[in-house]
């Protein structure tokens, strides 16, 4: 179809005033533990702001942790529209080989639409019981372990439900998720590149490991906001039902106590509800936000745990613009800082050494238990003067299965593709002589932390926030099956 229904539009055009997302901006630059990658924001289908904070590119594609989930829902609307799946059948119609074996009447009366609400009646979330109970088979493991109140009734950001739902939608369609969207919604949406984590091999997770563009997360808000259909000039087509617009986006199940406001809002299929419409949200600050009676939908990937100061910043700043009369001299403002975000390269003070400091090793510091950044199975950084023209140093990151070699400079970010492994890194020498270098996993949230200290042929090599679906650095690749615990 068309992507003539999300052409740029300069703010004041579209009724939106850009001083209030120049606003949002300054909040999110101000603050170094925000880490922005990027953001398209839409105003009833038009595109009235969207940047990239360099080295991240529109083109890159990004693991956007439980906004998954949203997706998986988006799977489970089409199977019900095609008559595949019901969400008044229970769970366990869906495996009838498990029947004799699931004796729990909780577990036995589970619902299709039970599972989409996050309402299975258990307490806590369930995937490391249901992956330990039966490593080969989490629904399985899952449907074992008996709800502690009656389906419905309770509660739990629960990920083997949204699991359980995928591999429904897995079965009922014989394709695994990513393929059963690709001509149903991806390639409509105008969404080209995908990626989804596997567990076992050949079945998408569900519940995260999605891998698509800051824009594509604005596309699918978008479909959400315009109630399933999309298109333009040349034609709607309608991708989801209306019926499931409404059921996915109210509130199903009460969320008490969650403890931060727009985690108390109540939870709908697959999507959360907010003090203003309603999202996806994923680890570290991936966002679909979408507020339809004002129009608006925000696309936000970053590497934070301030989530709750993120939606602030939407509702302070950029709510109170939809409507307000807008100048275009603002819009000129706005375009010039959205053609510069930046995340600023390492910059250090020290001259870097000459060419015999090259080849230097340096064991990784070990941990009595594994620190709380997670382990990221580096056991040996060597540093070697490169053979590049411009590029002096690569760092080789050591593990049991060789060395991830990657370029770095001080004061500029420096791409590669070690085994494949999209990254970007900066660092160099301080005045003391230590060696400190960040590598960004551009596909991730994740940066990678490493300081060499010659002083004690020692190195610390940690993670800013711990990846979820595998610790280790080589684990940062597109294209594989994981443990889901």
């Amino acid at each position: 179809m068309s992507d003539d229904i999300l052409i740029p539009s300069p703010p004041s055009a579209a009724g939106v005033d850009a001083r209030g997302i120049l606003r949002f901006l300054e909040v999110i630059d101000a603050n170094p533990a925000f880490r922005p990658h990027g953001l398209v924001m839409l105003h009833n289908g038009l595109r009235i702001a969207e940047g990239w904070w360099a080295p991240y590119t529109r083109e890159h594609g990004h693991l956007v942790y439980s906004i998954s989930k949203s997706f998986t829902a988006s799977a489970a609307a089409i199977a019900r529209h095609e008559g595949l799946l019901d969400l008044d059948a229970t769970v366990l119609s869906y495996f009838p080989e498990l029947d004799a074996e699931i004796t729990d009447p909780r577990s036995r009366s589970m619902t299709v639409a039970h599972i989409a609400a996050m309402s299975s009646g258990h307490l806590t979330d369930m995937i490391v019981p249901a992956y330990e109970l039966d490593p080969s088979n989490v629904v399985r493991g899952f449907l074992l372990l008996p709800p502690d109140a009656e389906p419905g009734t309770v509660f739990a950001y629960n990920q083997p439900c949204t699991y359980t739902l995928a591999a429904i939608v897995q079965r009922v369609t014989g394709s695994t998720l990513l393929d059963y969207l690709r001509p149903r919604l991806l390639d409509a949406l105008g969404i080209d590149e995908a990626d989804w984590l596997e567990y076992p091999a050949g079945r998408n997770i569900g519940f995260s490991g999605l891998r698509v563009t800051t824009d594509a997360i604005a596309r699918l808000g978008e479909l959400y906001r315009r109630r399933g259909l999309w298109g333009g000039a040349s034609g709607e087509q309608r991708l989801i039902d209306e019926d499931w617009i409404d059921l996915a986006t109210r509130a199903h199940v009460a969320t008490p106590g969650m403890g931060v406001p727009d985690w108390e809002q109540g939870y709908g299929y697959q999507f959360w509800m907010s003090q203003h419409g309603y999202r996806g949200d994923g680890a570290f600050g991936q966002f679909c936000v979408v507020v339809p009676e004002s129009g608006l939908v925000v696309a936000f990937t970053s590497e934070t745990v301030l989530m709750q100061e993120v939606l602030d910043a939407i509702w302070d700043h950029v709510l109170p613009a939809i409507g307000a009369p807008g100048d275009p001299a603002d819009d000129l403002l706005l375009a010039e800082r959205l053609a510069g975000l930046r995340r600023e390269p390492l910059r250090t003070t020290g001259q870097a050494p000459d060419a015999g400091w090259s080849d230097r090793r340096f064991a990784v510091k070990s941990h009595a238990t594994p620190p709380p950044t997670g382990d990221p199975r580096v056991v040996e950084v060597r540093v070697v003067a490169g053979t590049g023209a411009g590029v002096e140093w690569h760092l080789e990151l050591g593990d049991a299965h060789g060395a991830l070699e990657i370029p770095f400079a001080s004061g500029e970010w420096i791409a590669s593709e070690p085994d494949g492994i999209p990254v970007t890194a900066s660092g160099g020498w301080s005045a003391s002589g230590d060696l400190d270098v960040q590598v960004l996993f551009l596909d991730t949230p994740h940066t990678l932390k490493v300081h060499c200290s010659p002083s004690t042929d020692v190195a610390t090599v940690v993670w800013g926030s711990l990846p979820l679906h595998g610790a280790a650095a080589r684990d940062q690749h597109r294209g594989r099956s994981v443990e889901i615990r």
